[in-house]
């Protein structure tokens, strides 16, 4: 067993070199040969060993547990999402031929749509840990410190096969025409899109954003793979209910259409959340709830909330503030006449 400081360094660099040039078998023997090596004495985190120092503020490695069965999307989505994962199938097939597999995702979409899922089925598919990029350890106060830990996050990502997320990637990918952008944003974004140019195809980077408007125009082009996260339709919402009964194991009368219209216009992670609800009620009642009376009572609460909203929606502000302005000014206008008859000047 090797044990010595130069030959681990010596392991490692040849490790990095190997990826670099794809050859990922090699790669994965000698990583496997560097971690066999005797490790020093005293107090060391086992996270350590995943994510180094020098990113461990920008990365934070999740469990991915989602498949793609999990998720009710619509078809064409369901279909690119296959298609991309098939092609890491058959990579040695592409390489001969001088491909490379697809790996820049965009995902886009309003919140609660299941981009962040979507995210973690990649990784999960592909068996690649999933690793998301946190803005709090990214961004710096200091002039160019932002760009340097960027650069520093792509590399190390670039030296393992892995799946990269970067949630609201508005956030560092913004239109550099904007003129309220400060110049160091400008320099992350600049920075920004030569690393992802230098990232190899054995580390896929899924973005995600909610105001595609916002992002710099020459960011679009490097993704191959640009797909978009629309609310739920009737036909979803539909699936979820067939799921629900399905896993209830017994006959429900509740009416597939009703359900339907009550969820219709929500999100996936609030239609989720609801059959989440229902299952828990049902769990907790100790069988004393059947799946209908669960179901039936969530959905009552559901248009009972929506009412109250409505109502709420119903009563805005501004018109009980110019109802009050009205009134004051009726008010002062009578003051005004009623002191302008004593002979008072206003």
């Amino acid at each position: 067993m090797i044990d010595t400081g130069p030959a681990r360094a010596a392991l490692q660099a040849l490790t990095t070199e190997a990826r670099a040039q794809q050859h990922l078998g090699l790669a994965d023997r000698l990583d496997k040969a560097a971690s066999g090596t005797r490790a020093p004495q005293g107090n060391t985190r086992a996270r350590s060993a995943t994510i180094p120092a020098s990113v461990e503020g920008s990365l934070v490695q999740v469990n991915a547990r989602r498949k793609l069965k999990d998720l009710v999307l619509p078809p064409h989505a369901t279909m690119e999402i296959r298609e991309f994962i098939d092609e890491y199938a058959e990579i040695t097939l592409l390489r001969s031929h001088g491909l490379e597999p697809r790996h820049k995702v965009l995902l886009v979409g309003p919140p609660g749509t299941g981009k962040t899922s979507l995210a973690e089925v990649f990784a999960s598919e592909l068996e690649l840990p999933f690793l998301v990029v946190r803005y709090d350890g990214l961004i710096a106060s200091y002039l160019g410190e932002t760009a340097t830990r960027l650069r520093k996050l792509t590399d190390y990502v670039s030296q393992r096969p892995c799946v990269v997320f970067f949630d609201e990637f508005d956030t560092v990918g913004k239109e550099r025409g904007d003129a309220q952008e400060t110049g160091e944003i400008k320099r992350v974004v600049s920075s920004l899109l030569l690393q992802m140019d230098s990232i190899p195809s054995h580390c896929v980077i899924v973005c995600a954003t909610n105001h595609p408007e916002l992002l710099d125009r020459a960011v679009w082009r490097r993704f191959e793979l640009r797909l978009e996260v629309p609310l739920p339709g009737r036909d979803e919402i539909a699936q979820w209910f067939r799921r629900l009964v399905k896993d209830f194991g017994s006959k429900c009368n509740v009416s597939e259409k009703n359900f339907v219209d009550s969820l219709i216009g929500k999100n996936f992670s609030d239609i989720e959340s609801f059959t989440l609800d229902i299952r828990r009620k049902i769990v907790l009642s100790r069988g004393s709830v059947s799946p209908d009376q669960a179901i039936q009572a969530a959905l009552v609460k559901l248009e009972h909330r929506k009412s109250h909203l409505g109502e709420a929606e119903n009563r805005q502000p501004s018109d009980s503030s110019n109802s009050s302005h009205s009134a004051s000014t009726k008010k002062n206008q009578r003051r005004k006449k009623d002191d302008s008859a004593s002979g008072t000047l206003i």
